[in-house]
């Protein structure tokens, strides 16, 4: 925890209510849900296997994750996103356990996972490198990493210029976030590569269904596996 928790805490908290507006976080569309289900099942174990989902916002994507079978933990730091996630799955008649608690260190004690899964969530951490290596320890060996990320920073700036916004969090925040606005797929690939044994890097902005519609900026996705055994 930093001492700009509580304001990102507090911004995450009242994004909740209108989280799932948007097409690629409320997963409505039966095209963006299913094009959401294709990706998660190439990237994921083949077999059930323990997931933990950082940052899992309202829970889309844990309750995909769930309906195919995986044992699913959420974490996120904002309460209000979490009571969604729970109710989320609740009523689709399936299990996952999801926790309150900072997704860069996740209160899940000693577990170890078979999959670690974040999607757009690195540029919000003060420490994102860190969290990285602390994500790759979660994982048991021959584990898989599987990061969602982008670089929409341009693209971000313009829209909250045409919305008259200031930006996301309190006066300041965002600014001192390391990769606010998002990473370049080589940048990220450079950070984790000495923590993993292998990685590829998925293009995504290609595929307009898993967004609701064409996008301009880049999209990827990291996938990246520990060694099988430890040295």
């Amino acid at each position: 925890m930093t001492d700009t928790t509580p304001s990102i805490t507090a911004y995450w908290d009242a994004a909740a209510a209108g989280f799932d507006e948007e097409p690629d976080h409320g997963l409505r569309a039966e095209e963006t849900r299913v094009a959401w289900e294709e990706r998660l099942r190439s990237w994921m174990p083949a077999e059930p296997a323990d997931v933990l989902d950082l940052g899992c916002g309202t829970g889309s994507l844990s309750l995909l994750l769930a309906r195919a079978g995986h044992r699913v933990t959420g974490v996120d730091l904002a309460p209000r996103m979490v009571e969604r996630a729970r109710g989320k799955v609740g009523s689709a008649g399936l299990a996952a356990r999801f926790v309150v608690g900072d997704a860069a260190v996740p209160p899940t004690g000693p577990q170890e996972f078979d999959a670690v899964l974040s999607r757009h969530l690195v540029w919000t951490l003060p420490d994102p490198e860190a969290a990285l290596r602390e994500w790759v320890a979660r994982l048991r060996p021959g584990g898989r990493l599987v990061l969602v990320e982008g670089r929409w920073g341009d693209v971000r700036k313009e829209k909250e210029k045409d919305q008259g916004a200031d930006g996301p969090y309190a006066p300041g925040v965002a600014e001192s976030l390391p990769w606010n606005g998002g990473i370049r797929a080589d940048d990220l690939a450079d950070a984790v590569r000495p923590l993993v044994a292998a990685l590829r890097i998925e293009p995504l902005s290609g595929d307009p269904r898993l967004w609701g519609g064409p996008v301009a900026d880049e999209r990827y996705a990291l996938i990246a596996e520990t060694p099988s055994q430890v040295p």
